[in-house]
Formats: structure tokens, sequence, C-alpha cells
């Protein structure tokens, strides 16, 4: 009898077992050590994202130390909102540089840890506003809105967006406007609103100066409320279309004004370099 079978037959159980290399790790102390789970693993492992690129003697799958970073790189595109697929390509890149892999991702943990720092102010900003919001009574929100105007609006839009960095401005600005400046909110929204049908039926194209001109006045408008950027705008024009209310007011206004509203918003916002069929909410 050989040694290594003389060990093996004294071994207690489990041991004499072949194990991975100290560098190497099995599916399940690869998702622990990098907190995912091991069907996560396994379905990186069938779409190519993530392989394990080792074997054991017995032919068992393991995870090598460069599989564990790729497995890391993987995670921080994945936080920063990139879809599986298209962090394959990024890693698979063949004239892709490590260092440049590594400093395109602290860049963009950079941008998001600053977004995130302004949301947590916006959301403090809330809470010290929470309770007070549009400082008007429902009277006078009807006097000054109009006898269309239903109270029960803004509680339905604060449930609906309520959570958002953007409502947050909205109920801090809200809770410091009087009357007074509801009442010149107002009258500006008419204005503009007035211009925008007189514009649509005298024919005014999206993408002229004009109209370029009504863009922004919407969009600084709306920033009265929060700080609306050309994406975000172009959001909120595409809702317009898609929800009736919206499209009832502005058609009632001029006929067509919705889309034509929505075309000009999408003018513009290409204008200052803003893609519509990707523009996301910010």
């Amino acid at each position: 009898m050989t040694s290594d079978a003389h060990r093996q037959e004294g071994a207690p159980a489990g041991e004499g077992v072949e194990s991975p290399a100290p560098e190497e790790l099995t599916v399940g102390r690869a998702a622990a050590l990098v907190g995912v789970s091991v069907k996560t693993l396994h379905h990186w492992d069938a779409i190519g994202l993530v392989r394990p690129s080792g074997r054991t003697w017995a032919g068992h799958r393991v995870y090598s130390g460069d599989d564990v970073a790729r497995m890391h790189r993987v995670l921080v595109y994945r936080e920063l909102g990139f879809p599986l697929a298209e962090i394959g390509r990024i890693l698979d890149d063949p004239d892709a540089d490590a260092r440049d892999h590594l400093r395109r991702q602290r860049a963009q943990l950079v941008e998001r840890i600053s977004r995130l720092r302004k949301m947590v102010d916006a959301v403090d900003r809330m809470l010290e506003a929470s309770g007070r919001g549009m400082r008007l009574t429902p009277e006078e929100q009807v006097e000054i809105f109009g006898d269309d105007w239903q109270p029960a609006w803004i509680e339905e839009a604060e449930e609906r967006w309520g959570d958002s960095a953007q409502w947050a401005q909205y109920a801090e600005r809200a809770a410091g406007m009087t009357p007074r400046d509801w009442k010149d909110v107002k009258a500006a929204t008419d204005a503009l609103h007035a211009d925008l049908a007189a514009a649509r039926r005298a024919g005014v194209t999206p993408g002229s100066d004009e109209a370029n001109a009504l863009a922004e006045r919407h969009r600084a408008l709306l920033s009265r409320y929060f700080d609306c950027t050309h994406s975000m705008q172009v959001c909120i024009g595409r809702r317009y279309v898609g929800e009736p209310g919206f499209a009832d007011y502005y058609d009632a206004l001029a006929p067509g004004l919705t889309v034509w509203l929505r075309d000009v918003i999408f003018a513009n916002a290409e204008a200052h370099g803003v893609d519509p069929e990707s523009a996301i909410w910010e």
C-alpha cells in the first residue's frame, strides 16, 4: 500500500478528496467572496460573462484570481446600470487596457457618488419641508388655478413622485412661495400656453429659432418647480403624448398641439446635444 493510499485509508471522512489550490475557488466560495448568489455565477457562466477558467483533476470547474477580479469589474459596471451584454463587450474589448477600465470605472463611480449625495441632500430638504408643501388652502388653489383645478392632484402627484429628488426640490420651493408667487406662476403658464397654441396655429416648425425659444420657456417654467434638464424635458414631452389627460388639455388649446409640443421639445433637446431616443430622467 502506498503512503498516499495509507493516508486516504486512515483519513477522516471528507479528507483525501482533491481540493482546489489555494488561489482557486469553487463556485460557492467565489459567490460568497464577491457577494452574489451561486445562481448568479451560473448565469454569468452560461452567457459567457464570467466563466471559471480552471479545473480540478476530477473535472470540477474552479475560479482563478483573475476570474474573481473580472467578477468585481462586472459588479462595478452593473452598479452603474450597464446591461450584462454591454458589460461583456466592454470587458472583452481586445484593445482595452486594464488600467483604462479602472480609470473609467472610477470616474463613473465618482459621478454616481456625486449624484447620490445630491439625492441625499434633496431628501433631507424634503424631510425639512415635509408637512408644509404648497402653503395654499384648497380655496386659494381654486381661486388661483381656476375652477377646474382639483387640490387632490397635489396628493396624487406626491404619491406618484414623492420619493424622487425632484419632488424634494418642489416641496422645498413650494413651501416658500406666497399666493402672489403662485399667481405669477399661473400667469406665466397661461402666457406660455397661449404662445404655444398661437405658434402651432401659425405653422411654426420644430427646430426653428422661434420654436426653440418656446421650448426654453417651457423648460424654464418647469424649472420653477425643480431643476429640469433637456433630457428630463424630453421625458416630460413623451408623457404629454402618452397620457390622455395631458393630450386632452393641450389639444383643447390648439388641435395637434400635444404632438407638436413634443416635437418642439425633442428638436430643441437635439440642438443641445441630447438624443431624444435615449434621453433618460436624470
